[in-house]
């Protein structure tokens, strides 16, 4: 609550509590305060206050509070205090029911004694006071009680708004016009119910039983309604809201409120499966339920929901200068310490991915599936939160519409393969290449392989991708070792190859239909892929590796692992990520080349590094011992053949001819 909030409860509270008891203590009890009608309509006033009918209004649930028709009856007949007297018994006693903080309770008392006043200057200056006690309304009278009935809606309405409108950062008119017309129409029910509850209450009290039989009845169906609506609008396990209530959440705020900025979230919780498989459904089923109480507990005033599995949403509504960045900060507080279940310390963090209204879309759908991008990218990064951006976003329509052509791209021969040679350091000559694809499509040209690969990861496609890059490139070691050069050439293999069981034997049909020996195949490996499921990746890498083929990992350095785990697999070479042999004039970087070295030698391992971009990594990567280097230095990626003049005419590689290298194969 801000501080200009807080001075406006305490005007209010102490104003309508200072009206209130001014009139209370100079009102002129008499002995009508004594008759069946009066206590009657006190009576359903309080009972009125205390049982309000919840209904449910724009998917969330409003509370119809009948006092106002049986208080209204009070004012046009016996007067202004004896109503304000009436509403304070009965609101004092629902907020003590309610358990409300003192000063909710006392804002409450105020606003109604402030509502109600000006409903009875409405009944003075038409009336010059208040009724006696009718028999039967004329429709001059009846039009009396609507006006005061309207006076004190539109005055009620409108105090209560003005704080809810500041705490939740809504223009206060657009908070009005968005629940006036079912505020409106109650009001108009509630006041056109007044001159039947007096004329009852006077006249025929034995009646007014019957009046409560509709009311409960109303009571008890908009029960089950809110039950049945609750139901179908919240996750079952946690309580919170599900996927069509988050949607319409968003969809109603963005129509009625127009936020200058909205953030969606998604939360992928990283270690639910393993919590399920190992513990079991019910565990996991704690597990969602008090990841649920954190979440509720840090956004309480925004909307969460369970979208499904194991898998969360947040939708805020950003305030001046507020990041999606804090947003994020906040998750990961909520989730960072782990969670204690029987005895168990659980992990409840999670990989966050979030969007923003209206700069990475301006509907729920766009919404959601880029904040889900986003959050598929902090997985794939292994980061707590990642922002959507149109650059990183691997959905796009152009890519959607590349994934619909890849299968026939394979099938008919588009792919094509560049080779970048790796050279060995000591003996500068060329010892292998690393093949890398291209897609030469008829329309867009060529395109590079970050564009089309990983959409081929996810949707099998990427097992034919692989068998196609083997073909070639195993095609093309044959014919450089039919022109007597014995170059080897590596492949990029992905997860999904590691984890089919019939792999091995599927690089050995093709090693045998090209005539190429398995040791000059190289196949390169991400140390994510490796580490993801390393007992999994080693039965399959120690078939390949006793077959004869090379086992490289690739960007080494960028993952998680250690050389100590990779020692534990049948690896060769390692592969020293570009980002660090480009940046060793930086101390911090050269540190980790000349470390990453010394302890894959120590190990067995050899190392290449990539990104050798100038003579100066290459004698730098010397003087620390380095194996082989590859990079724009010794020569960009190029078609075979215009790689193969290179072969055929320099079988040893000086750094003093490798611009021409580079003028050859560019």
């Amino acid at each position: 609550m801000t501080r200009l909030t807080r001075v406006y409860v305490a005007l209010i509270s102490v104003a309508g509590c200072a009206l209130a008891a001014g009139l209370v203590a100079t009102a002129n009890v008499n002995a009508t305060y004594t008759t069946r009608a009066f206590v009657v309509l006190a009576g359903l006033a309080v009972l009125g206050e205390l049982f309000p009918i919840r209904v449910p209004f724009r998917h969330e649930a409003q509370e119809i509070t009948l006092s106002t028709a049986f208080v209204l009856g009070i004012l046009v007949t016996f007067g202004l205090p004896a109503a304000i007297g009436v509403q304070i018994v009965g609101s004092i006693l629902s907020d003590a029911h309610l358990r409300k903080v003192w000063w909710k309770a006392l804002f409450n008392v105020g606003q109604y004694a402030l509502a109600w006043t000006a409903a009875g200057l409405v009944v003075v200056l038409v009336n010059g006071g208040p009724y006696g006690l009718q028999q039967s309304f004329t429709l001059v009278e009846l039009g009396l009680v609507v006006l005061a009935g309207m006076a004190f809606f539109v005055v009620n309405s409108t105090l209560v708004a003005i704080p809810i409108a500041q705490v939740t950062g809504v223009p206060l008119l657009t908070y009005v016009r968005r629940d006036f017309g079912f505020q409106a129409s109650t009001a108009l029910v509630l006041t056109s119910l007044s001159p039947i509850v007096i004329v009852l209450a006077n006249y025929q009290p034995g009646l007014v039983p019957l009046l409560l039989l509709p009311i409960a009845a109303v009571h008890k169906s908009t029960r089950i309604s809110l039950d049945k609506d609750f139901q179908a609008r919240h996750d079952s396990l946690t309580g919170l809201p599900n996927r069509f209530a988050f949607r319409e959440w968003i969809e109603q705020t963005i129509e009625a409120q127009s936020p200058e900025r909205l953030a969606v979230l998604i939360i992928d919780l990283d270690s639910f499966k393993e919590v399920n498989d190992t513990l079991g459904h019910q565990m996991g089923d704690r597990l969602l339920c008090r990841v649920a109480d954190r979440l509720a507990e840090q956004f309480g005033d925004a909307s969460v929901a369970r979208l499904g599995g194991d898998e969360f949403a947040i939708a805020v509504i950003l305030q001046a200068g507020e990041e999606c960045s804090a947003l994020g900060t906040r998750v990961g507080e909520a989730l960072s310490a782990p969670i204690s279940l029987e005895g168990l310390l659980l992990p409840a963090t999670g990989s966050v991915g979030a969007a923003s209204y209206p700069d990475d879309g301006e509907n729920v759908d766009t919404l959601l599936q880029r904040a889900d991008v986003a959050m598929y990218l902090a997985k794939e990064q292994r980061t707590t939160f990642e922002m959507y951006t149109i650059e990183r976003d691997r959905h796009t329509t152009r890519r959607l519409s590349l994934l619909g052509e890849l299968h026939h791209a394979i099938e008919s021969s588009e792919l094509v393969f560049f080779y970048q040679p790796v050279a060995d350091i000591a003996t500068r000559r060329i010892v292998s290449t690393e093949a890398l694809v291209r897609w030469e499509h008829p329309k867009l040209g060529l395109i590079p392989p970050d564009e089309f690969v990983p959409l081929a990861e996810p949707t099998g496609l990427i097992e034919p991708l692989t068998a196609y890059a083997l073909e070639h490139a195993l095609r093309q070691c044959r014919t450089w070792l039919d022109q007597g050069h014995e170059i080897g050439v590596a492949v990029n293999v992905s997860v999904r190859n590691l984890y089919e069981a019939s792999f091995a034997s599927k690089v050995g049909r093709h090693l045998a239909l090209a005539r190429a020996p398995a040791e000059l195949l190289t196949l390169e490996i991400t140390e994510g892929t490796v580490m993801a499921d390393p007992i999994r990746a080693a039965s399959v890498l120690d078939e390949l590796h006793t077959m004869g083929v090379r086992i490289a990992i690739d960007d080494f350095g960028t993952g998680y692992s250690s050389l100590v785990h990779l020692k534990r697999l049948p690896v060769d070479y390692i592969k020293i990520d570009r980002s660090f042999v480009m940046n060793m004039e930086n101390d911090d970087d050269s540190a980790i080349v000349r470390s990453t070295i010394d302890l894959a030698h120590n190990l067995g391992l050899k190392v290449v590094a990539e990104g050798v971009e100038s003579a100066h990594h290459w004698e730098m990567l010397s003087a620390l011992g380095c194996d082989y280097g590859q990079g724009y230095f010794i020569a960009r990626p190029a078609p075979p053949e215009l790689l193969d003049l290179s072969l055929r005419t320099r079988r040893s590689l000086h750094v003093s001819q490798s611009a021409e290298v580079r003028a050859i194969s560019s």
